[in-house]
C-alpha cells in the first residue's frame, strides 16, 4: 500500500481514485471545484486538499486525470503546483489525454527536481474507469514505470511501457486515430442498412461474428439504433484528441486523411448542438 494524490475528479479521475482507496492505499485527492473533492472524500474516505501541492505534499505518488495541456500545466508547475510539494524520488503519473511536447516538458521539469514523471493517458471510457478496465499506454523511464505500475494496476486491465518520455500519448494518438475510422465506417453501416430497409439489429448481429466486429460496434450500436448518444466519449472531448493528432502528424509528416475528414464531421455534430454527445453521434450527422 502507498500514499498517493489524485488530481482531477471528473469521469474518469472519481472512480479511478475511488479503486486507489478500494485497494487500501492512503489518498488525498485535489479538484478544480471543491465540492466535488469532498463528495469524494464522504463517499471514500481520505482527504481533500485546496492545492495541488497540499495534495502531493509527502505523496510516494501523484496521479493527474484533467483536461488539456494547460490544465496539466496548472496542476503540476507553479507555487501551488504538484512539482512544488513532492519529494525527491517521488513520481508524477499523468492519466491526461495530452500532446507529447508537454509530455516531454513535464519530464524534463521533473527530473530537475529529482521527480519521476510517466505520460500514461488511458483508453476503455467512463465505464472502463468505473470498472477498473482501463488499458494504460505509459511513457518514461523503466524504473520509475516499474514502481508505479502496481499502483496502476488499481484500474487498469493492461499497462504497457510504449517507450520514453512522450510514448504513453503517441500511442494514446494512434488510438484515437483508429477510433475515429472505426466510429464513421460503423455510423454509415447502420445508415446504409436502415435506408436499405434492413432490420439493424440483425445486421450486426450476423456481421459482428465475422470480420466487421469492433469494440464500437458491441458497445455502441445498440444505443445508435435507438438515437441515444448521451453515454461515453464526448464529442468535444474527441475534436480536442484529434486535434493532438493532427498537430502532431504535421510535423512527423504522417498523412491522416480519415481522420482529418472525421475532425470535420464532428465539426459538424457540434454545430447541430451536439458538443456534449457521445462520439457515436457522428450517426446523427448522416440521418439529419
Amino acid at each position: 500500500m502507498s500514499e498517493v494524490a489524485f488530481l482531477g475528479l471528473g469521469v474518469m479521475g472519481f472512480p479511478m481514485a475511488g479503486h486507489l482507496a478500494r485497494g487500501g492505499h492512503s489518498v488525498v485527492v485535489y479538484n478544480r471545484t471543491a465540492a466535488k473533492a469532498a463528495r469524494w472524500v464522504e463517499q471514500h474516505g481520505g482527504a481533500s486538499a485546496p492545492t495541488p501541492r497540499e495534495a502531493a505534499a509527502g505523496r510516494v505518488f501523484v496521479l493527474a486525470c484533467v483536461g488539456n495541456d494547460d490544465d496539466l500545466r496548472a496542476v503540476a508547475l507553479g507555487a501551488d503546483g504538484a512539482f512544488a510539494g513532492m519529494k525527491p524520488g517521488a513520481i508524477f503519473v499523468d492519466h491526461t489525454t495530452a500532446s507529447a511536447d508537454v509530455a516531454r516538458e513535464l519530464h524534463a521539469e521533473a527530473a530537475k527536481l529529482g521527480l519521476g514523471f510517466l505520460d500514461a493517458p488511458v483508453s476503455g471510457g467512463q465505464a472502463g474507469a468505473e470498472n477498473g478496465a482501463l488499458t494504460i499506454m505509459c511513457g518514461g523511464a523503466e524504473s520509475d514505470y516499474a514502481k508505479a505500475e502496481p499502483i496502476l494496476a488499481a484500474y487498469a486491465k493492461s499497462c504497457r511501457l510504449m517507450g520514453g518520455a512522450g510514448a504513453g500519448q503517441l500511442t494514446k494518438m494512434v488510438n484515437q486515430i483508429c477510433i475515429a475510422g472505426l466510429v464513421q465506417g460503423l455510423a454509415e453501416g447502420l445508415h446504409f442498412a436502415a435506408r436499405a430497409g434492413l432490420d439493424r439489429q440483425l445486421v450486426v448481429d450476423v456481421i459482428s461474428k465475422g470480420a466487421a466486429q469492433s469494440w464500437q460496434m458491441d458497445n455502441r450500436h445498440k444505443t445508435m439504433i435507438a438515437d441515444k448518444f448521451d453515454f461515453g466519449f464526448a464529442v468535444d472531448w474527441m475534436r480536442k484528441d484529434l486535434g493532438i493528432c493532427l498537430d502532431e502528424a504535421r510535423r512527423n509528416g504522417a498523412r491522416l486523411p480519415v481522420s482529418a475528414l472525421v475532425d470535420q464531421f464532428y465539426s459538424d455534430v457540434q454545430a447541430m448542438g451536439g458538443s456534449r454527445w457521445d462520439t457515436s453521434s457522428l450517426l446523427v450527422r448522416l440521418e439529419k
